[in-house]
């Protein structure tokens, strides 16, 4: 269970570096809050994680909606106006 801690942290700051710092801000303030008793500081932190979890949801669906309507670009029109390249074959003989 301890090799599998930093691994699902790290896929976590590579995909949104910025709500996870937060998460991790918010989850600290909660613990000293909680181990020094400090409910104002526990509700603090867990208000602040919650907050940046549903940040996080709202990203990712906003992710998903530009992933679907996004149009891909050609480069070249379907029925290209030029004729297609001759095929190159290489011959064995060369000519000085």
């Amino acid at each position: 269970m301890n090799a599998l801690w930093p691994r699902i942290l790290k896929i976590a700051y590579r995909k949104d570096p910025v709500v996870s710092f937060v998460v991790t801000v918010g989850a600290v303030d909660a613990v000293i809050g909680g181990v020094g008793s400090s409910w104002s500081l526990f509700g603090l932190g867990m208000g602040t994680v919650g907050v940046a979890i549903i940040l996080r949801f709202c990203f990712l669906k906003r992710s998903h909606l530009e992933q679907a309507s996004a149009v891909p670009e050609y480069y070249l029109p379907p029925n290209s106006s030029r004729p297609q390249l001759p095929i190159l074959n290489r011959n064995k003989k060369h000519l000085p």
